[in-house]
């Protein structure tokens, strides 16, 4: 995998190089200090993956990012920064991911693994687009395999639905016996981790034979994989939708707001894997920010109707998104409704003060008294 970074401070070039070092499969083919020689390398070479800070000076990594995106370069982004303020934005230009310095080799790890394996499923997927499916796969708010006869499947054991999860998420890639036992089974002592790893393999086989998924679970002896490529998983047509809807428009709505309806909560659900925290995040961020692009649009519309109700569905994700406030408000100010308005935007107040205490910021209160003086 071909990577590249971009960041003003020489530092960072140093330890993201020698944490790449220590991966496979990953060679560092151009750094940059700046945007403007790295915008004109990545629009005429080839690059799977690029790091690039966010506060530079002259263009900032955002700007730098929207300005590529705009060319029709479609490399992957992932954003290094000490900012954890800028994830929303960052995901308006489909960023890969998101990382807050320092960087920890876990996490830097677990994003080149995530994308070693979508450049492989993507290969997959490309020689296998013919393929039927078989079954459906929901990771989204919950954890489910739906079969053709659209009867649900029930896990033998929580630890077999750990372990598709984790496989699922790797899409297709090879994962060692060493790395699902510390990751799955670290509770326990590595012989028992072991033990546990070999019977959760096989009640995870038995349970995908059984339902249209035979011979899906791979294994070559010290390694596993999952390969789902005729399967329809929720979470990567979600995150595909969203990815080729850069804009919101007439010609697409529909199609936008039936791909809203896949984001049935947080991903997995109440299955709080601790391996699975930033892809939760990610994805939460990814559905915040399509979301909104489509209630703004609505609202442009007129459609106040729809707007409110998915931005009432934000609210129940996350009580504490400004932005989502902020267009809730503007969104019953323009149905001339002073008592919805003023209710959002108290609960919001007190939701603030009770869970970080704080009150809302400039922008909120200012918004609020310049709609509520608009409606009397």
């Amino acid at each position: 995998m071909k990577v590249v970074i971009i960041d003003d401070a020489k530092a960072m070039h140093l330890i993201m190089n020698r944490m790449l070092a220590m991966m496979d499969d990953v060679e560092v083919v151009a750094s940059f200090h700046e945007t403007a020689t790295a915008y004109s390398y990545l629009t005429s070479n080839d690059a799977d993956l690029v790091f690039v800070d966010i506060s530079m000076p002259r263009e900032t990594g955002l700007a730098f990012a929207k300005r590529l995106r705009e060319s029709g370069t479609q490399v992957k982004l992932v954003f290094v920064t000490s900012y954890k303020e800028y994830a929303l934005s960052a995901f308006d230009v489909y960023a890969f991911d998101y990382i807050v310095k320092p960087v920890s080799q876990q996490r830097l790890h677990q994003t080149v693994q995530r994308a070693l394996s979508e450049i492989a499923s993507g290969k997959v997927a490309a020689k296998q687009e013919s393929s039927s499916h078989k079954v459906i796969i929901n990771c989204l708010g919950g954890m489910e395999i739906r079969t053709i006869q659209n009867v649900i499947v029930k896990w033998k054991t929580s630890k077999s639905a750990e372990l598709f999860g984790y496989l699922l998420m790797n899409k297709g890639r090879l994962i060692s016996r060493a790395r699902l036992v510390e990751d799955i089974f670290g509770d326990m002592p590595q012989k028992n981790g072991e033990t546990y790893l070999n019977t959760t393999v096989y009640q995870l086989r038995k349970l995908l034979d059984n339902n249209g998924l035979k011979e899906s679970l791979h294994s070559d002896g010290s390694h596993y994989a999952l390969n789902l490529s005729q399967v329809r998983v929720d979470i990567f047509t979600f995150e595909e939708g969203c990815k080729q809807m850069a804009v919101i428009e007439d010609s697409n709505i529909e199609q936008a707001l039936e791909l809203e309806q896949l984001y049935t909560g947080d991903l997995f659900g109440e299955r709080a894997f601790p391996w699975a925290w930033s892809e939760v995040e990610r994805l939460s961020l990814m559905y915040t920010s399509f979301t909104l692009r489509i209630c703004t649009f609505l609202l442009n519309k007129g459609d106040t109707h729809t707007a409110i109700r998915l931005l009432m569905k934000l609210i129940t994700l996350n009580e504490l998104g400004e932005e989502t406030i902020m267009l809730l408000m503007h969104a019953t100010a323009m149905q001339k409704n002073k008592d919805a308005l003023t209710r959002h935007y108290l609960h919001f107040k007190e939701t603030l003060l009770k869970e970080l205490g704080i009150i809302p910021s400039p922008e909120v209160s200012s918004l609020y008294n310049k709609l509520l003086s608009e409606l009397d």
